[in-house]
């Protein structure tokens, strides 16, 4: 395996003193060592990815510098655009190293949502003509380094370095102890699921807080017919909003993370602006990144309140305890929608957490079933 600090002072020796991306759990431990070694401005974890490639090409405009943009192979979808729009050779030639965690890797056990992405990642740079490299941990370092960063530097332009998991070893996380609320994520969608109707319908965020809603249906006794989102991270809110203008008789309850309700916001002033009655927002926020790692987001600064009320949410609603959480969902219940609840979350999950049993197909069915049922 590679050193991530390793690896991390071979991209400096080479000129690469800006990063910025999305966590992946592939790159968790270059992403700890990141937060470790560079200042706020110098390491950056952005909404989205297409957002880490714009500041990479702010951060070369003004300085002339390589940065590098961080994040999981499925991220390639939202750095497109201005991957061949913007830094492209046949628009502004800018460099960049692209550093990719393979999930779905052929021949890799992994998650339904990572089984293609992983099939089509080289394809995927071989079509966007984005030079790429794979790095394994028996790679080589530094050999690599001078091929990959003698094509960077030869052609101005982004080039991609893959990474195979298991490639970086386990780098040791900082010891600071988290801030914020002792209620576990698990505790307060049990709360949520007790308290919400029979004939609620529910849309869950990608990662941790699905796999939780599984299982705790399997505590209940109760059937599988929640819309458990796999991959598609940031787009929670706006699969819930559909459902919610298409079934205006039901109560659709959708189950956000902090770090997917960041990465697509501009859903939210969408939501706001349509109105619907039926449709509770949850934000369970935690101000981190916890299904790939536990890296920070910046939700933990906003002022969620004031953001709804822009955006044209009719009521907002925070609890941080379970007493808090049941108080909050009377006047929820109360309140006509689209509604934001905030739930702030402490850090951690079970270790036996474990994943549906069911496919993608077989819970999209079975969802579909119930929403029809009157």
């Amino acid at each position: 395996m590679i050193e991530a600090g390793s690896f991390f002072e071979a991209l400096g020796r080479r000129g690469v003193h800006f990063y910025a991306g999305v966590p992946d759990s592939l790159l968790k431990d270059l992403c700890s060592c990141l937060l470790e070694q560079c200042g706020p401005c110098r390491n950056i974890i952005t909404a989205n990815e297409g957002n880490a490639v714009a500041l990479a090409a702010g951060y070369h405009l003004a300085t002339g510098e390589i940065g590098a943009v961080y994040m999981q192979n499925s991220g390639l979808g939202n750095a497109v655009n201005p991957l061949t729009s913007l830094m492209d050779p046949e628009v502004y030639r800018i460099p960049l190293l692209l550093i990719v965690g393979w999930r779905g890797e052929p021949g890799i056990k992994d998650e339904p949502q990572h089984v293609k992405q992983g099939r089509i990642t080289p394809a995927q740079l071989d079509v966007l003509e984005i030079p790429h490299w794979t790095l394994n941990k028996e790679s080589d370092l530094e050999p690599l380094l001078d091929e990959v960063f003698g094509a960077l530097n030869a052609s101005r332009a982004p080039v991609a370095l893959i990474v195979r998991k298991d490639a970086l070893a386990p780098y040791p996380k900082s010891k600071k102890k988290e801030a914020g609320s002792e209620l576990k994520r698990e505790d307060a969608l049990r709360k949520i699921l007790a308290l919400a109707s029979p004939d609620d319908l529910f849309v869950s965020t990608t990662g941790k807080t699905s796999r939780e809603v599984y299982e705790l249906r399997l505590e209940r006794g109760e059937e599988q017919c929640d819309f458990l989102t796999v991959g598609s991270m940031g787009h929670t809110s706006s699969i819930a909003l559909g459902v919610a203008l298409g079934n205006p008789s039901r109560r659709v309850i959708c189950l956000d993370g902090d770090g997917s309700l960041l990465m697509h916001m501009g859903a939210m002033p969408i939501i706001g602006s349509l109105k619907p009655a039926n449709l509770v927002h949850v934000l369970l926020n935690n101000g981190a990144h916890e299904s790939v790692g536990g890296q920070p987001t910046v939700a933990g600064g906003i002022d969620f309140a004031a953001v709804s009320k822009a955006c044209g949410y009719l009521a907002y609603r925070l609890a941080a305890d379970l007493a808090g959480l049941e108080q909050a969902w009377k006047a929820v219940d109360e309140a006509p929608g689209p509604v934001l609840l905030e739930i702030r979350i402490g850090m951690g999950s079970r270790g036996d957490l474990g994943r549906p049993k069911s496919t993608p197909e077989q819970n999209k069915a079975a969802f579909m079933e119930r929403a029809r049922k009157r």
